[in-house]
């Protein structure tokens, strides 16, 4: 039977597709998901400092609120998308939004460090689970002639959540209504999430897959418990002076690793659904990719969250003018972003130039730190910052499409999600990482000098983990369609 409006029929017969009308708007209340995710992994770089001098709790402590919430959401999105498959994209959706907003509350009333840190760790999975529901949503949503505009509508708002997440959390946090301090950034949330609610019972179609896989629980387990053994002791090794055994989780971690790999590997050959295909790590661009992204989200990650230590910490911005502060990083990366659309056809070297504009960029901001020294001012940042903003948005702008260009129809989601969740993965290590190498320059008792210190070395290691970056990208194809045509022949 024909379908006048375009929507693809969804998957459950029983369940007609929205009319032409609800599209845009069912596209809007994903877009709102996305931006309440956007904000919350932001905000709390900002308000970190203010948030432990309130409730408490060590330097680790700073490092666990963006750390807690980007682990548990990697490792919820490698299955996420499949529980929609299975169960409904709607109703995931809006089990997801409901917790995910339900963490939110529970992040704002939080009265200790452990208490704060656990709703960061329910709003990363319920938003495991609410994101991954609108890729398949929309693809049932809109026909082929529109999906482009719909997709395209992603760019601008994470290019606007990007400049104004760190503004919106300095302002709240400044502003102090009604009493609340850092509250409002989650409370914030609250409007947000049950307008979500509402408008998705009313807009969103449901849909499934009519051959959905089956979920894999112990690949689930084997993967939360590798990540949970390297940012552990990451994180918390250096409050206790390096202990034996930090080493020890770290040395476990790859032999969990391991394990889930052969798992994987012996689920896949005995017919089973594994949680990621092994198929994909035959593929150059995935590997590549996947070497790739870790190495730079980490750093990345990583870096955000000391430079704001240092601007509110050390320099003693407030945390309105740190969020301003952030505001050429991500003016640079939007424009970084539109240089790239037009530079597309060079493929790998788009992703290689701004790599380098980017190390450029950072040891722009080692000099201005070497001339002005501890009464440097957000503007003499500014340069600096845009050119590493640019060269992020160069670099972005054609990863997703050369890693995953070769993979194949029946690998699709396995490779999205597996790369979205190490992604994650790589902000969480990177939070650990960098924030452990800061702490410790730091000592017991900071002082400008160590500060100053701090913040240099640490971005001695992001330039290198840039240069490393460079390096790794070289297994990933020259062009997308490259792997594309290999995998077709």
């Amino acid at each position: 039977m024909s379908n006048p409006t375009g929507v693809t029929a969804s998957a459950t017969p029983d369940i007609a597709a929205p009319p032409y009308r609800w599209r845009w708007a069912a596209l809007f209340v994903i877009l709102a998901a996305e931006v309440m995710d956007l904000l919350d992994a932001m905000v709390t770089n900002i308000a970190a400092p203010t948030m432990r001098a309130d409730l408490g709790g060590t330097a680790a402590t700073i490092q666990w609120m963006g750390a807690a919430y980007t682990l548990s959401m990697a490792v919820g999105l490698i299955t996420g998308g499949r529980l929609g498959d299975i169960f409904g994209r709607r109703r995931m959706f809006l089990i997801g939004a409901a917790g995910f907003t339900l963490g939110s509350l529970l992040c704002a009333v939080a009265q200790s460090p452990e208490m704060l840190i656990g709703a960061r760790v329910i709003q990363g999975l319920f938003g495991s689970v609410m994101l991954p529901q609108g890729l398949g949503m929309i693809k049932e949503m809109f026909p082929p002639k529109e999906m482009q505009a719909a997709f395209g509508m992603f760019g601008p708002i994470m290019g606007l959540s990007a400049v104004g997440g760190p503004i919106l959390a300095g302002w709240l946090v400044e502003a102090d209504y009604f009493g609340t301090g850092w509250r409002m950034i989650f409370l914030i949330n609250l409007p947000l999430g049950l307008a979500a609610l509402l408008a998705g019972m009313r807009f969103l179609p449901e849909s499934r897959s009519p051959h959905p896989l089956r979920l894999d629980i112990p690949g689930v387990l084997l993967a939360s418990l590798g990540g949970f053994l390297v940012i552990y002791p990451l994180v918390q090794g250096r409050e206790h002076d390096w202990p034996a055994w930090a080493f020890v989780m770290l040395a476990a971690s790859v032999a969990v690793f391991a394990l889930f790999g052969w798992f994987e590997a012996r689920r896949s050959r005995s017919g089973g659904d594994p949680l990621i295909v092994p198929s994909l790590f035959r593929k150059r661009a995935f590997t590549g990719g996947l070497l790739t992204g870790t190495v730079f989200f980490s750093g990345m990650a990583g870096f955000m969250l000391v430079f704001n230590l240092y601007t509110q910490t050390g320099l003693g911005y407030s945390t309105l003018k740190a969020g301003l502060s952030m505001v050429p990083w991500s003016a640079g990366m939007i424009v970084g972003f539109g240089i790239a659309q037009a530079v597309q056809k060079f493929g790998r070297k788009v992703l290689h130039g701004g790599t380098l504009i980017m190390t450029l960029g950072v040891l722009g901001v080692l000099v201005t730190l070497n001339v002005a020294g501890m009464h440097v001012t957000p503007w003499q940042l500014t340069p600096a910052l845009v050119v590493t903003g640019i060269g992020m948005g160069l670099l972005m702008a054609p990863f997703f499409d050369i890693v995953l260009a070769g993979v194949e129809q029946h690998e699709t989601g396995s490779a999205s999600g597996t790369l979205t969740a190490v992604q994650q993965l790589g902000n969480a290590f990177g939070v650990a990482l960098l924030g452990t190498i800061f702490f410790d320059v730091l000592g017991k008792i900071p002082t400008p000098g160590t500060f100053d210190h701090g913040m240099k070395i640490t971005l001695w290691v992001v330039a290198g983990m840039l240069v490393a970056t460079f390096a790794v990208a070289f297994l990933l194809p020259k062009q997308a369609r490259e792997e594309a045509e290999s995998v077709a022949a």
